[in-house]
C-alpha cells in the first residue's frame, strides 16, 4: 500500500515536533505527516524529573494535541528504508509513503559503553527517550536503595538530584575533575558540586568506572582507582549517540563524529532531504569546528530554520553554529552557561578578559526567597565581544542565560551591555544599581 504526503517528517522528539508544526505553518497548502515509532512520546528534557519531582511519566505525554490544533498528521510507525531517487520511505509494515520534501529528525540513543564490564546485568539501566522502558525503570527501582550514576553531565546530576529526594542513597561517578566539567568553569561546577554534597548526594570525581560487579545481579561497581562501591542498581548516563542508520543505509553523507552533513540550511546532500537535532551535525558558532553538542533547544532552533526553507530557501533563515546554552537547577539554585567557558575559550586560542560580579537576584536583599546571583563573561580582550557567560543564582537564571545567548549570537560587546536599557522589579530582578550582568561587564571594562 502507498500513500503520498508533501512533507514528511520522521521523529516525533522536540526537533520533529516543531520542524512539523513549523513547516505546515511556513506552507499552509502542504500536506505534513509526521511519523514517530513511539504510541507516546514524552519531552526528553523532563525525563529526570519523572523521577522524583514528577508522580509518573504520563504528565509528560506531549506533541499529540499540538500536532492536531497546526493540522499535522501523525502516523506511529518505523521507517526502515529510504529511496533518495524515487522519494519514498518504506515502513516496518510494508507501507510505503512517497514526499516530496523530508525531514529526519532521528534523534539519539544512550551511549552503549562495550568496553565496560557488567553493562548487561540486571538492574543496570541508561536514561532512555521510551516511556515503556522508564516506567518499568521507575518501577524496578523502588526496590533499591544504593544507586551509583555513572556519569556527572546534566542528565547524571539531575537523575541523581530526582532520586536522591525520594530518599535513595545515591553517588555520582565522573571521570572528569569536576561534575559539569564540559559546560561551566571549575569554579562554577565546584559551587554545582556543593549544592549536591549539601542536599546528601555522593560524590566521586576524577576517576572512572572500571566494571560493574555482581553475577546476574548488581552488586558494586569497581571504580578505576581501585575502590569498590556498593550498589542495587547502576545507571548509565554516559552520553548518545546519533541515530543515523537510516540516514546511512540510503546513502546520505555521514562525518567522522557519527552525524548527518548538513548545510546552514539544514539540507543534506539532497536539497529535499533535511535532518534536524541529535542526528544532524553541529559545528561550533565560533570555530567551525564540528561539535557532539546534543540539546533540545538547539534541535528546536534547527527545526525552524529547516522547516522555513523547505520550498524556498532564504540566506537570512540559517543556522549560523552551535552556541552551547545550557542550564539545570539543583534545588532553588540554577545554573547556566552560553557560549565558550573560558577553560574552552583560551584552550581554542581566544585572547579573552573575563569579569564575575555578585550581587541578588531580588532588591532589597532582606525580601523572602532573595539568592545570591552571580554572573561571570568571556569576552574577547581587543574586540570587545562576549564570547560566552555563566551564572549562577536562583531559577531565574535560565532566562537571564538565554539572555546572554541571544548577546553571543548577536556578537554584542561589552559597550552594548553597558549602554544597555533594562527593567527592574523588587520582586522579579536585581536591583537596578546592582544588575550583575552590567556589573560583570563593568569589571571587563576596566580590564581592557
Amino acid at each position: 500500500m502507498k500513500s503520498n504526503t508533501d512533507i514528511l517528517v520522521i521523529g516525533g522528539g522536540p526537533s520533529g515536533i516543531v520542524a512539523a508544526v513549523m513547516g505546515k505553518s511556513s506552507y499552509p497548502e502542504k500536506d505534513v505527516l509526521l511519523i514517530r515509532k513511539e504510541k507516546q512520546a514524552i519531552i526528553p528534557c523532563g525525563i529526570p524529573y519523572i523521577f522524583g519531582s514528577l508522580e509518573n511519566s504520563a504528565k509528560d505525554i506531549v506533541a499529540d494535541k499540538l500536532l492536531n490544533t497546526a493540522n499535522v498528521k501523525l502516523r506511529i510507525g518505523e521507517v526502515i528504508s529510504l529511496d533518495q531517487k524515487d522519494k519514498v520511505c518504506k515502513l516496518t509494515d510494508g507501507q510505503e509513503i512517497s514526499f516530496e520534501k523530508l525531514v529526519l529528525a532521528l534523534g539519539s540513543t544512550p551511549t552503549d559503553p562495550k568496553w565496560l564490564k557488567g553493562t548487561s546485568l540486571k538492574n543496570v539501566f541508561t536514561v532512555q527517550k521510551d516511556k515503556e522502558y522508564i516506567d518499568q525503570m521507575m518501577t524496578r527501582l523502588k526496590g533499591h536503595q544504593k544507586v551509583v550514576v555513572v556519569g556527572g553531565g546534566f542528565i547524571g546530576v539531575e537523575i541523581s538530584d530526582e532520586i536522591n529526594k525520594i530518599g535513595k542513597d545515591v553517588t555520582i561517578v565522573e571521570v572528569l575533575p569536576h561534575i559539569l566539567g564540559l559546560a561551566f568553569d571549575e569554579e562554577i561546577s565546584i559551587k554545582a558540586e556543593e549544592q549536591l554534597i549539601s542536599r546528601g548526594v555522593k560524590i566521586r570525581v576524577g576517576v572512572g568506572a572500571q566494571e560493574i560487579l555482581g553475577d546476574e545481579r548488581v552488586t558494586g561497581i569497581l571504580l578505576q582507582n581501585g575502590e569498590k562501591l556498593e550498589a542495587d542498581a547502576v545507571i548509565l548516563s554516559m552520553g548518545y549517540r546519533p541515530n543515523t542508520e537510516l540516514a546511512h543505509k540510503s546513502g546520505l553523507e555521514i562525518n567522522e563524529m557519527g552525524f548527518i552533513v548538513v548545510d546552514e540550511y539544514m539540507r543534506t546532500g539532497n536539497p529535499d532531504i533535511f535532518a534536524i537535532g541529535d542526528c544532524a551535525e553541529k559545528r561550533d558558532f565560533f570555530t567551525r569546528r564540528l561539535s557532539r553538542i546534543m540539546l533540545a533547544s538547539t534541535a528546536t532552533s534547527e527545526a525552524r530554520i529547516a522547516a522555513m526553507n523547505l520550498y524556498n530557501l532564504s540566506v537570512v533563515k540559517t543556522f549560523g553554529g552551535t552556541i552551547g546554552i545550557f542550564s539545570t537547577a539543583i534545588g532553588d539554585t540554577g545554573l547556566g552557561a552560553a557560549g565558550l567557558t573560558e577553560t574552552v575559550a583560551k584552550r581554542d586560542g581566544f585572547d579573552v578578559v573575563t569579569g564575575t560580579f555578585e550581587g541578588v537576584n531580588k532588591h532589597p536583599g532582606a525580601l523572602l526567597g532573595t539568592h545570591k546571583q552571580t554572573v561571570k563573561l568571556i569576552v574577547g580582550r581587543k574586540s570587545g565581544i562576549i564570547l560566552g557567560g555563566e551564572a549562577i543564582g536562583g531559577t531565574g537564571v535560565g532566562e537571564l542565560i538565554n539572555l546572554v545567548g541571544f548577546v553571543v549570537q548577536n556578537k554584542m560587546t561589552i559597550n552594548s551591555i553597558l549602554t544597555a536599557q533594562i527593567g527592574t522589579h523588587p520582586l522579579l530582578t536585581a536591583p537596578p544599581t546592582a544588575y550583575p550582568l552590567i556589573k560583570a561587564a563593568e569589571v571587563v571594562a576596566k580590564k581592557i
